[in-house]
């Protein structure tokens, strides 16, 4: 049985008649073309699309396709770019299409930089899985005896991440500056930023009722040499979010906090197979995909304060980006 999220709005019946009307590729003919987890980069010349598709990932692979996952993940990142960028300056050159970035082009540092409010997570190399097979220092930071889990630190920690093909690998400032990731002045400088990013992401989101409790930050070098923020910010993808409201209360009773990000999806295939292992993961069930596409769309109205617009029905998402970009379909 999975749990209902009661959302400022109940569009899951518009979801469930959108299940199979989902982005999962992209093609923009003609132009080199770099495909992530999510998303997918084309090199226009003298700029990159960003195009967010609704590829679902965890644990270094793809798990579903989530209907308007993509916008909410753009849109949700617009917003929150412009609410930072007091902070430092970031890649957007504007939003043409409810799933597209102009985006301007740089050198993304190798190294993404975690940032930490709280002992918890899921996966092999979280805080919480590592600390609850004993270790004690992480990334450089050393940590409190007798944590449990989804408990906050006495204040945010940095916990970057390299970025390789196989898998992220947790590492510690010295070991970044020491194996030549990064020099120290950009380190320094990246690391002050992020945790900057992390303290108005949390204001912000405190004032809406959402706990921010960690995220990802990625930066790059630009043409001009200029440190950028890039990618994402503070999405459902990069984050996870927890309801405020019935933070304590569960957290007291040793249950988890209601969420509204991936980690409800992250959860159901660890109860339901070996993600890291298993050739063959199980279709993850319409319901579960209704409810986490419900929960990424009451996040976005939530944080924005603005109401979800879904797309023109029944036009064709990639026919839709072309026109925005004044590009011919492929």
């Amino acid at each position: 049985m999975i749990d209902s999220l009661a959302t400022l709005h109940d569009y899951r019946e518009i979801i469930s008649e959108n299940l199979s009307n989902c982005l999962e590729s992209s093609n923009l003919d003609g132009y080199p073309k770099y495909q992530g987890k999510v998303r997918d980069r084309y090199d226009l010349g003298d700029r990159y699309a960003l195009i967010t598709t609704d590829r679902q990932s965890a644990f270094d692979r793809v798990l579903a396709a989530i209907p308007f996952k993509g916008q909410v993940l753009n849109q949700t990142g617009a917003w929150w770019f412009e609410q930072t960028k007091d902070i430092i300056q970031n890649h957007v050159i504007s939003i043409p299409d409810p799933n597209v970035t102009l985006a301007q082009k740089c050198q993304p540092f190798p190294v993404e930089f975690v940032v930490r409010g709280y002992m918890t997570g899921s996966s092999s190399t979280s805080i919480w899985t590592q600390y609850h097979g004993g270790a004690r220092k992480y990334c450089g930071v050393s940590l409190p005896e007798g944590m449990t889990k989804n408990q906050k630190f006495s204040q945010p920690i940095l916990t970057p991440t390299t970025k390789e093909e196989a898998h992220d690998r947790p590492i510690s400032p010295k070991e970044i500056v020491d194996e030549g990731w990064m020099s120290k002045e950009h380190w320094e400088y990246a690391s002050e930023h992020a945790l900057r990013l992390f303290t108005r992401g949390q204001e912000l989101s405190r004032r809406n009722g959402l706990i921010l409790v960690d995220t990802k930050y990625e930066m790059g070098l630009s043409e001009d040499g200029q440190i950028l923020l890039i990618d994402e910010i503070h999405t459902p993808d990069s984050s996870r979010y927890w309801l405020q409201p019935s933070y304590e209360k569960r957290f007291d009773e040793g249950r988890e906090p209601e969420n509204v990000d991936k980690e409800f999806l992250r959860l159901w295939f660890r109860e339901n197979c070996d993600p890291y292992k298993d050739e063959i993961l199980p279709k993850a069930p319409d319901e579960l995909v209704i409810e986490l596409a419900s929960r990424y769309i009451h996040l976005y109205e939530t944080i924005t304060g603005q109401t979800f617009q879904f797309p023109e029905p029944k036009k064709d998402i990639m026919e839709r980006i072309c026109d925005s970009l004044e590009l011919p379909t492929a």
